[in-house]
């Protein structure tokens, strides 16, 4: 058997698209009543968001999974959205129905574990690529060891972490829809060819984004270490929260400008 079950879907026709969704929202009223934004941030961590809400001005707005607020002093222009659960299946759909209302740009800020004992807890990390462990992509692209962020965006949340004087490292992450399925062989296998990172989500944003020509960038704070061969969390450490701070400052200034 081969995944998909369908060989080399990825080069068929849907039957339902983004914008057949988004014109039924039009039928019924339900469509979003603001101008979409020119960046979106998809944020993964509560906490964060109750940071965000508690320091900065910014206007609810409605017509999507999950919550969304345009942040007042980019005057609409950027909008974070949060509150929509984790995984591929679930953000990937958000990400095509944003992409239908207008927006083209985006970065993904959240947390991922390390496979890699130099790489410390708190650490900020720019994801160049992912491995494709996850189901969603092979739906849009064909079959790949790995799917790479978009250069421009990428290049640009870089200059901004040099501007701010940030210390950042540049790796690849693991992407994997099954958390509770990494298995000690996976990780001592990836550990060696020297990925840094596991998470959820990355490899099937990036396969989207490049089916969809629109520009997305991941980063990532460390909030929990594989790299002994077993699972560390230290979600709760200020340098975690400190990190998903950082990780909002650096996308609000890429995507403002």
């Amino acid at each position: 058997m081969v995944f998909p079950n369908f060989r080399n879907k990825h080069n068929l026709d849907s039957m339902i698209t983004p914008l057949d969704f988004m014109n039924y929202l039009k039928k019924t009223k339900k469509y979003p009543k603001f101008k979409a934004p020119k960046g979106v941030i998809l944020c993964y961590q509560k906490s964060l968001m109750e940071h965000i809400l508690k320091n900065h001005k910014v206007t609810k707005v409605n017509g999507f999974y999950g919550e969304m607020y345009l942040i007042n002093e980019t005057k609409g222009r950027v909008a974070v959205i949060g509150k929509f659960g984790i995984g591929s299946p679930v953000v990937v759909t958000l990400l095509e129905e944003l992409i239908a209302f207008g927006v083209k740009k985006f970065i993904s800020i959240g947390t991922a574990g390390t496979l890699q004992k130099n790489i410390k807890i708190g650490s900020l990390m720019v994801c160049d690529k992912a491995i494709r462990d996850e189901g969603t992509s092979y739906h849009y692209v064909k079959s790949s060891k790995y799917s790479y962020a978009s250069k421009q965006i990428t290049s640009n949340i870089r200059r901004v972490l040099e501007k701010f004087d940030q210390n950042y490292f540049v790796g690849t992450s693991w992407s994997i829809d099954a958390p509770y399925r990494e298995t000690l062989s996976e990780a001592k296998r990836y550990q060696k060819e020297g990925i840094a990172t596991v998470e959820m989500e990355a490899s099937a944003l990036f396969s989207v984004a490049k089916y969809r020509n629109v520009q997305l960038g991941a980063m990532f704070t460390i909030s929990d270490s594989l790299a002994e061969l077993e699972w560390k969390p230290k979600f709760h450490l200020k340098k975690t929260k400190k990190g998903l701070e950082a990780l909002y400052r650096i996308a609000l200034e890429v995507l403002k400008d």
